[in-house]
């Protein structure tokens, strides 16, 4: 990883007790006011069921952790998606309140990154940031990602959500 980033921040599988984890990610109306609002108990549940049996063909889920104790953070993600007619990988991340503003999630989505270069599946990687969260598109600027445009997407599906489209040459200057 670059030495730019902090190197106290790792990234681990989704495992069976970050339920909790989930939950105060996707669960809280101010931690998902950029993607459509709270999840219900269920849908969380189901969400964590699906992380668990996630096939690693198909992208990969990670806990974001920190310092020595690797204290849960946030999760980091990547999965295949069909974009503009093409097969690539889709990304997206959340961190705790505690641990925002601090580099965390740049640093886990810089591994992030490393993992899916190394998958070789796909050429680019996007990420779909609300326009208005200007925290996510600073990530994407400063990890390299390439803004495309604005676009209206649905996330969760059936709620429409003005993005970023950002994209990322993962066989491109760094891979």
């Amino acid at each position: 990883m670059d030495s730019t980033y902090r190197s106290d921040v790792g990234l681990r599988p989704w495992a069976e007790g970050d339920l909790p984890l989930l939950t105060r990610l996707l669960g809280d109306p101010a931690m998902t006011e950029h993607i459509g609002g709270p999840e219900s108990p269920e849908k969380l549940l189901s969400r964590h069921k699906r992380y668990l049996e996630f096939p690693e063909s198909a992208g990969r889920v990670f806990a974001i952790v920190v310092g020595d104790e690797e204290t849960p953070a946030g999760w980091v993600g990547y999965w295949e998606s069909e974009w503009l007619g093409q097969n690539v990988w889709e990304t997206g991340w959340s961190v705790l309140p505690e641990f925002q503003g601090r580099g965390v999630a740049t640093a886990a989505t810089a591994l992030m990154i490393g993992w899916a270069r190394a998958d070789a599946a796909h050429r680019f990687m996007h990420a779909f940031p609300s326009v208005h969260n200007t925290r996510s598109n600073a990530i994407c600027r400063n990890l390299g990602f390439e803004l495309q445009g604005e676009v209206d997407i649905e996330y969760p599906p059936g709620t429409p959500m003005h993005s970023n489209d950002w994209r990322l040459d993962l066989r491109g200057p760094g891979a």
